[in-house]
């Protein structure tokens, strides 16, 4: 049996934080998609790979709000390892949707919907955890950590296609070769993706977590921890991408992290001010 912990609602809907976290999200991804459209047989276009990056700030905000639906049933210890398991069954979408070119995006999506499903399925139905968000929550977040993880492969690498992800190139003594290494998947940087995605949609609630939890400054410390996590896969694309790109999204991931951050700060501020004259939360008689 689960207990809801009714403390921490209040704010704008879940729902409506869903609906406009996967618009957005998509939006963005497929903004992406002009690299593939401007692109000519001798000349690859990269220089909207920032949008990637935006669209996996928008999918973190999305996924971090889930976890605190999820773990407002009394399941504050399973913050970490929700991140980890939208990320894990993410990455098995995401992977596969790269097969699938400009419909990628919405491939991942209901694939990582039915992987989510059938986790939560066994998590209360085998685990017996019985928590009543567990379904939805665990669906969410699979589509989060697919989308999350196509946003920076983009951003990276510049599109999502497999081909893309899998084939890089190298010049020697003028000479310019396909090689597999230097690449989004051989280079291992799907490993630093699943990190920077994974650790960034589950801090916000761990450290905003309590009786003085506001949901606001929340989801600004989530959208700060994307674009800190974006400051990071922008020098990481200097690798896979032309410099000109990469120089844009490390700008774009800079400002956004400076403006979020200050935001949070002034948050923060205002919450701790809250709480100077507040009396000890009372024990409840009986417990």
């Amino acid at each position: 049996m689960s207990v809801k912990v009714e403390v921490i609602e209040g704010g704008v809907p879940h729902s409506k934080i869903m609906i406009a976290g996967f618009i957005g999200t998509l939006v963005c991804l497929y903004l992406t998609y002009l690299n593939v459209i401007m692109s000519t047989p001798t000349q690859t276009v990269t220089i909207f790979a920032f949008f990637g990056g935006l669209a996996a700030v928008i999918a973190l905000i999305w996924g971090s709000h889930t976890i605190k639906v999820l773990c407002s049933y009394g399941i504050g210890t399973g913050v970490p390892s929700a991140g980890m398991i939208a990320f894990g069954s993410g990455t098995i979408a995401f992977l596969f949707a790269t097969k699938f070119g400009i419909a990628a995006p919405i491939v991942a999506v209901v694939l990582a919907a039915v992987v989510g499903f059938i986790l939560g399925w066994i998590s209360n139905n085998v685990l017996n955890m019985r928590i009543p968000a567990m379904v939805q929550a665990l669906t969410e977040m699979a589509v989060v950590g697919a989308l999350t993880l196509m946003g920076l492969t983009a951003l990276m690498s510049g599109g999502f296609s497999f081909a893309g992800l899998t084939t890089g190139s190298i010049t020697t003594l003028g000479v310019t070769m396909s090689t597999h290494q230097i690449s989004f998947l051989g280079g291992c940087l799907i490993a630093v993706a699943f990190l920077l995605g994974a650790i960034a949609i589950q801090h916000p609630f761990n450290a905003c977590l309590g009786p003085g939890w506001k949901q606001d400054r929340m989801l600004m410390l989530t959208a700060e921890c994307g674009f800190l996590s974006l400051i990071v896969a922008a020098i990481m694309s200097y690798a896979l991408i032309d410099k000109v790109s990469a120089t844009i999204s490390l700008i774009i991931a800079l400002i956004g992290w400076v403006y979020t951050y200050n935001q949070y700060l002034l948050l923060s501020k205002r919450d701790a001010a809250a709480w100077l004259d507040s009396k000890p939360i009372p024990d409840v008689e009986g417990h």
